[in-house]
């Protein structure tokens, strides 16, 4: 895989340019100040979820489902919750 490097500037000016190459197969490195960032095209594929992650997340579309599930409509509600438990 080609890597291509640019700072940060370069990529905010030419964002769809980079996308397209990222898309084409290139890896591009956006530096920024003492940081550097990866920008590559995945595929649907790449996300290779174990069957133990399968099952928790039917298990949780389930309770979903079933309303077995504690809505929090505001920040300090969901703070509140987690210290809850």
């Amino acid at each position: 895989m080609n890597t291509l490097q640019v700072t940060s500037r370069e990529f905010r000016e030419k964002q769809k340019s980079f996308f397209d190459l990222a898309d084409a197969g290139k890896e591009i490195i956006i530096r920024r100040k003492n940081k550097a960032y990866l920008l590559t095209s995945i595929e649907e594929d790449d996300f290779k979820l174990s069957p133990e992650a399968l099952k928790r997340i039917e298990l949780a579309r389930q309770q979903y489902r079933k309303g077995e599930v504690t809505v929090c409509d505001t920040v300090e509600a969901a703070i509140a919750h987690l210290n809850s438990l």
